[in-house]
């Protein structure tokens, strides 16, 4: 009988300090100009679309970002739960 061998998982190279940099700077000027020409300029969901994406951005690349943001799920969880359906995300167990 042999055991079946674990699946092989693909690991990820980490990112360099300027992507990172890059990827959050790039993720604020989303959240930032995305209402802005999601409005008046571009007719569509561009805004709102814009926005997660930003968020996504900064959330994958800041620690900080990331600490605000299961703060922010603490005090509204209503509204953080629409938030993750936004961006696709799992719900994570609380700890107790």
């Amino acid at each position: 009988m042999t055991t079946p061998s674990p699946s092989p998982r693909k690991t990820r190279r980490p990112r360099s300090l300027a992507r990172r940099g890059a990827e959050i700077t790039a993720g604020v000027m989303l959240m930032i100009l995305s209402p802005i020409i999601g409005g008046p300029l571009i007719p569509g969901p561009f805004g709102f679309i814009g926005s997660a994406i930003g968020l996504a951005l900064v959330l994958r690349n800041s620690h900080s970002a990331r600490k605000r943001y299961v703060a922010f799920k603490r005090r509204h969880p209503k509204i953080a739960r629409w938030v993750d359906m936004g961006l696709r995300r799992r719900k994570q167990p609380r700890p107790e």
